[in-house]
């Protein structure tokens, strides 16, 4: 089987790569990215030589380009996307360009070829939930809060409407917050753990908390696995790491592995249209799917604290752009 996949140098995107490659080595990738100021070709340094694997530099806003690629691939499983809520807030018009405007690209050429996607979303599109409220699932409301939520809920709804329309092959997946290595050092846990390193207090917005339910990179990944092999035409899966809590827990949780102490802690003005609680109800994906997450969110916070510690030189690379320059060199800017 051939793969198309979109944003494959990014976080969760490389690790797809990764786990594809290692647990189906007759297929093949080809991996489109953009390679903006997330997309880090260092992230698949271990599978560059793949005989499977292809990177071809591009923009899914590109129509000729896209067809050109979704042509020859049997599936496309896209990831990319503008993805930090706080740069949404500051320039939005990015985020719809890309979320919504690139997915209606890859939606017309999927349509136009007859090939199946599968479309990676996030759990942010559900809005916020109360204390009391039952975890998000397959037929929560859509009630987006931020510029970045509300791209990512307009693709899902596009995504939905080419298969009642045109009758496309799609399948849907909405995730709870990931975590893992190569994780870009401005998200949260890397930013707190690089902090944490060179002795700086970590930045805790309002009271600390906002509770998010945290999924392992990995069982995401494997997640998504199980939905192209054994999700139905038509559905949508939520994928959660059954591990929810508050930002300051988590906080507390991050300092206690690094032998640091709460005075390590700074509270800071919390942001617009900050959200309180996402929870994710995973049942479904349990029950129809046979999946659930399996690593402990203290276990992969320790592993990924070990690999951040042992990878300082990509933190640096990715802060200082460096790696940027020379891809972009290398493919064309």
């Amino acid at each position: 089987m051939k793969l198309l996949v979109t944003g494959g140098a990014g976080f969760i995107g490389s690790h797809f790569i990764r786990y594809w490659l290692k647990r189906h080595p007759e297929d093949e990738i080809t991996n489109l990215d953009l390679l903006t100021y997330a997309g880090n070709l260092e992230n698949l340094k271990d599978v560059q030589d793949n005989k499977n694997y292809k990177f071809v530099k591009g923009d899914i806003c590109d129509r000729d380009f896209v067809f050109d690629l979704v042509r020859d691939a049997d599936l496309v499983v896209h990831f990319a996307a503008e993805s930090h809520v706080d740069r949404s807030i500051i320039d939005p018009s990015a985020f719809i360009r890309t979320n919504v405007l690139g997915t209606q690209t890859l939606l017309d050429a999927v349509k136009e070829f007859g090939k199946r996607i599968h479309h990676v979303s996030t759990d942010e599109v559900f809005g916020a939930l109360k204390p009391e409220d039952p975890a998000f699932d397959e037929n929560t409301p859509y009630d987006p809060r931020s510029p970045y939520s509300a791209s990512k809920a307009a693709s899902d709804h596009l995504v939905r409407a080419y298969y009642h329309t045109y009758g496309i092959k799609m399948t849907i997946s909405n995730c709870s917050n990931n975590y893992g290595s190569y994780m870009f050092p401005e998200k949260m846990l890397p930013l707190f753990i690089s902090n944490l390193m060179e002795g700086k207090k970590v930045p805790v917005y309002g009271d600390g908390q906002q509770v998010r339910d945290w999924i392992h990179v990995l069982d995401h990944a494997r997640g998504i696995d199980f939905v192209l092999q054994k999700g139905k035409i038509g559905e949508t899966y939520c994928l959660g790491g059954n591990s929810e809590l508050a930002n300051l827990d988590v906080t507390k949780t991050l300092l206690k592995l690094m032998d640091k102490d709460e005075s390590s802690i700074e509270f800071v003005k919390d942001r617009p249209g900050h959200d309180r609680r996402y929870a994710i109800d995973f049942s479904k994906a349990k029950n129809e799917l046979g999946w659930e997450p399996e690593m402990k969110f203290e276990d992969g916070l320790k592993e990924m604290i070990d690999w951040y510690k042992q990878n300082q030189d990509w933190v640096e690379r990715c802060k200082s752009g460096e790696y940027q320059k020379y891809y972009n060199k290398q493919y064309g800017s």
